[in-house]
């Protein structure tokens, strides 16, 4: 008996020292939107803070300081991502890995001034939620009055955890 009861401990000590390792994204209940309600990462595990990143040229006939220069929010949002995910890749981790989004969008001039959240969004759910690469991060996005280059329209930084 005493050895069936040690036996039963170990397993559930290993059970839960193995599921302690994972990191767990929890969703928004009764939501599909693509972003994690809270995302736990056990300890033990290395965090990797990358700094904002902001939109690579893409227009380079264009003022350097010109929105033209860098394209609209989504362009902008999809240059931004692509760095990141490279970025990432040159330090052994992948888009998976991160688990903390932080987006500062500037208001679109063409937008009255207005972030242009769906035009982010078009961007970011190419990177994240898809089949290919369902995990989801937490995530704050918030609109600001301007960033380092009047050109810039997005500018992000993410967290992730080394597996």
């Amino acid at each position: 008996m005493r050895h069936s009861l040690l036996l039963a401990c170990l397993l559930a000590s290993s059970v839960g020292a193995a599921h302690a390792a994972e990191v767990v994204r929890h969703a928004i209940p009764g939501s599909k939107f693509p972003i994690a309600s809270a995302v736990e990462v056990p300890s033990g595990k290395t965090l990797v803070f990358l700094s904002g990143v902001v939109p690579p040229v893409a227009d380079a006939g264009a003022p350097k300081d010109s929105a033209k220069a860098y394209g609209d929010t989504k362009a902008q949002t999809v240059g931004v991502l692509g760095s990141i995910e490279k970025q990432l890749k040159g330090m052994g981790l992948s888009m998976g890995d991160v688990v903390k989004m932080q987006v500062f969008l500037v208001g679109d001039p063409a937008m009255g001034g207005k972030m242009d959240f769906a035009g982010f969004m078009a961007g970011y759910t190419q990177f994240f939620g898809t089949p290919a690469q369902p995990n989801l991060p937490s995530r704050s996005a918030m609109q600001v009055a301007a960033l380092a280059n009047p050109g810039f329209l997005v500018e992000i930084e993410v967290t992730a955890v080394r597996p």
